[in-house]
């Protein structure tokens, strides 16, 4: 099992971003790949509804064979590129399960994003620039691609409209043995993640921090600007989420996470908290970055977690929307104080062994799993049972 933990392999896609020279020539080849996505959708919608014993669902393969020929009416795009048009579009259809996707609209306020697909053997390598369709490329980072192989990717446009270039790439899994056994973690809004160790990822607030700045550029009509805020916002979440979970990652083997509910708790006055604290995020960053380094992520319920004490099982803490407030308390049993937030990450932790609550999140089975967990959890275990 560890011979094939270390061969295992990861796709992983590095994105970097184009120099602004080859952004008129990519706008140009993003309005032919409309145009041809355009196609197969009506195409498809036609073939789907016909009432006569013809009618089929086309394939990829279909969709490649119509478009046969069709290079010449373009001047950008190349054969490659149709047909990673036609294969996305008919995997997309029938993820989907429709019998028409959404246009992409070239032009106008609701203009989709950019978007050129490619094959491997479509970009090729020259020195320090990259080569598409006739077209020469300089990317930032260039460096990165030193014996790099990729396989088929993209070249996808932000909504400020700036282009970056995609590209999958297969990595090895590092799976190196973590310096301690196992953590809990409960998610919150004061704080956006607490551990049963007692570090804490500060709430940022990036949203509210700029929501000044926002106000003004959306006044004076600034779109471009109030796009760029938006996506410093973004860039500041992500930022703060990676290196947490990077850390959290690089320290623990064992990883339980609460399943606290974004979807629920967006249609209450928290909504503007709850979206800017990405709790999502953060749950798919150890997710993938555990699997990577071959530990074990689990999502598990954390129902009672913040009401029954950590060391004797007691349900004794704060209870009901009043009871939010109360950040610190005393058992009423043992006699123990307790933080809010660590003493339900402890309890999460103790209780790793309750059944995943939400779907897919389950570790895979090549994942090196710890030893048990020390007495103390098994202990919160047996308390958290009766309890409930």
């Amino acid at each position: 099992m560890n011979d094939q933990a270390h061969a295992a392999s990861f796709t992983r896609t590095l994105r970097l971003k184009v120099r602004a020279e080859s952004y008129p020539w990519l706008n140009a080849a993003a309005v032919e790949v409309n145009q041809v996505f355009n196609y197969c959708n009506e195409t498809s919608w036609r073939a789907a509804t016909r009432t006569d014993t013809q009618r089929k669902w086309l394939s990829g393969f279909d969709l490649c064979y119509l478009t046969a020929g069709s290079t010449e009416y373009f001047e950008r795009i190349g054969a490659d590129t149709i047909q990673s048009i036609c294969t996305h579009y008919a995997q997309k259809r029938q993820a989907a399960k429709r019998l028409q996707l959404r246009w992409r609209v070239s032009h106008g306020p609701r203009r989709s994003l950019g978007w050129v697909p490619f094959k491997a053997a479509s970009l090729k390598r020259r020195g320090k620039a990259l080569r598409f369709c006739g077209k020469a490329f300089r990317v930032f980072e260039h460096e990165r691609l030193e014996g790099v192989k990729w396989q088929m990717g993209c070249f996808a446009q932000d909504a400020v409209g700036d282009w970056w270039l995609c590209l999958p790439v297969e990595v090895a899994g590092e799976h190196k043995p973590a310096p301690q056994e196992a953590v809990g973690i409960d998610l919150g809004l004061k704080d956006i993640a607490v551990t049963s160790d007692g570090e804490r990822l500060e709430a940022g607030r990036w949203t509210q921090g700029l929501a000044d700045q926002l106000a003004r550029a959306q006044r004076r009509g600034h779109q471009r600007q109030a796009k760029r805020i938006h996506r410093k916002t973004a860039r500041q979440r992500a930022d703060a989420l990676h290196k947490f979970s990077r850390k959290m990652v690089d320290q623990y083997q064992y990883i339980v996470v609460g399943d606290v509910s974004s979807s629920k708790l967006v249609k209450t006055r928290m909504a503007k908290a709850v979206l800017d604290s990405g709790w999502g995020m953060l749950r798919q960053m150890l997710l993938y970055k555990g699997e990577y380094a071959g530990r074990s992520v689990k999502v598990v319920s954390e129902s009672h977690t913040s009401v029954a004490c950590s060391s004797c099982g007691c349900p004794s803490g704060p209870r009901g929307v009043n009871g939010l407030i109360v950040r610190s308390w005393v058992c009423s049993e043992c006699g123990d104080s307790h933080g809010r937030d660590v003493n339900a990450a402890r309890n999460i932790l103790a209780g790793l062994r309750c059944r995943a609550s939400v779907p897919g999140n389950e570790s895979s089975p090549g994942v090196r799993q710890p030893s048990p967990t020390s007495s103390r959890c098994e202990a919160g275990t047996g308390a958290l049972e009766v309890a409930a």
